[in-house]
């Protein structure tokens, strides 16, 4: 049933798009161009609306068995609705932190679902998070759902990032016999890779904050499922599969500190940015940025699996991997070559 609902969820947003690309037009849901963006018309957002739609029809097709589907769903319905108001009025930032805060207070309070606690590796004890368990599962929440909308610059960005991530997510869930996480994030990625279609290089319609918010709401909240209460090791499995959005936005707070700019403030600096100004295309740009979204995918599969001394090892080559390359391509600033100064002491 479950190939069925995957189909069905591909075919529903191929089908959806279109109508819903009418739909923004109509109501001006639209995006002009700008310094900051790339693309030089006025297009169309709101696309995440057929995203949304076709996963819901995917959900009613299977109807997966699990006590947080409607906690999920009414959380998901508050993200989006908060994504239509800002695509169509472009509404300020504390509305749209009203709207996530509301949606992620929806999962904790009404579904439950928290970071309890962690088991640590090495002395067989447990973290209890106590009272900031509430605090920190809305920070994730929240953390998340912003950090895919950052990364949203490029025709099917973040579309393609997040059905690699949702992709990760999936096999994982399978590996650990979660088969509501599997189910969830399966259709989520079917839905999202039917939206693709029409929003990969050259793109007829954009996503919106409604589709990234949607998005990375989801993905933050499957990973909660996926990997909660569990040990050290295995807690840092999500960071590291979503290891894009999460570099792309740290280094943008660092990039805006070293600035002295206030680390809300938007610039033309992000991951996809200063690929395009290294010389690649657009549609490499997106393709480069997809293959080192797999990998971190491949990295986190890997690390789950690992012992743990075998996890410390491949996080600290992930780190500093992280590291070069933010240097190299400037993703923090121009200036800003901490390891390639170190590296350089010795080789004089």
């Amino acid at each position: 049933m479950l190939y069925v609902s995957l189909i069905v969820a591909v075919l529903a947003a191929i089908l959806l798009t279109p109508l819903v690309k009418q739909l923004a037009f109509r109501i001006g849901a639209v995006d002009a161009p700008n310094y900051r963006k790339v693309h030089a018309r006025i297009m169309p957002r709101l696309g995440g609306l057929a995203i949304f739609g076709a996963f819901l029809i995917g959900v009613a097709i299977l109807r997966p068995d699990g006590e947080s589907m409607l906690p999920i769903v009414l959380g998901a319905t508050v993200i989006v609705i908060t994504g239509v108001l800002d695509d169509m009025y472009e509404i300020s930032a504390k509305a749209k932190m009203l709207g996530q805060l509301v949606a992620a207070c929806i999962i904790v309070f009404f579904g439950g679902i928290q970071i309890e606690f962690i088991n640590l590796p090495f002395d067989d004890g447990t973290l209890s998070f106590g009272l900031f368990s509430i605090p920190l599962t809305i920070l994730w929440i929240v953390g998340i759902t912003n950090a895919v909308n950052l990364i949203d610059g490029l025709d099917g960005l973040a579309a393609g990032v997040s059905t690699i991530a949702l992709i990760t997510l999936a096999t994982m869930a399978f590996t650990l016999n979660d088969m509501f996480v599997l189910a969830i994030a399966a259709i989520l990625a079917a839905s999202t890779f039917g939206f693709l279609f029409y929003n990969f290089h050259p793109a007829k319609i954009f996503m919106g904050d409604t589709g990234a918010l949607f998005l990375g709401f989801m993905i933050a909240v499957l990973s909660l499922l996926g990997f909660k209460n569990i040990t050290m090791v295995s807690f840092i499995v999500p960071v590291i599969m979503l290891g894009v959005p999460i570099s792309d936005t740290f280094f943008a707070i660092v990039r805006r500190l070293r600035m002295k700019q206030k680390w809300s403030d938007p610039d033309k600096s992000h991951l996809h940015h200063r690929l395009l100004d290294l010389g690649f295309s657009h549609r490499q740009t997106v393709l480069i940025i997809y293959g080192i979204a797999t990998l971190f995918g491949l990295a986190a599969i890997i690390f789950s699996m690992s012992t743990v001394w075998g996890a410390i090892l491949l996080i600290t080559v992930i780190l500093v991997a992280i590291e070069l390359f933010v240097e190299v391509i400037g993703l923090a600033g121009k200036n800003y070559r901490p390891l390639i100064n170190f590296v350089r002491m010795f080789n004089k």
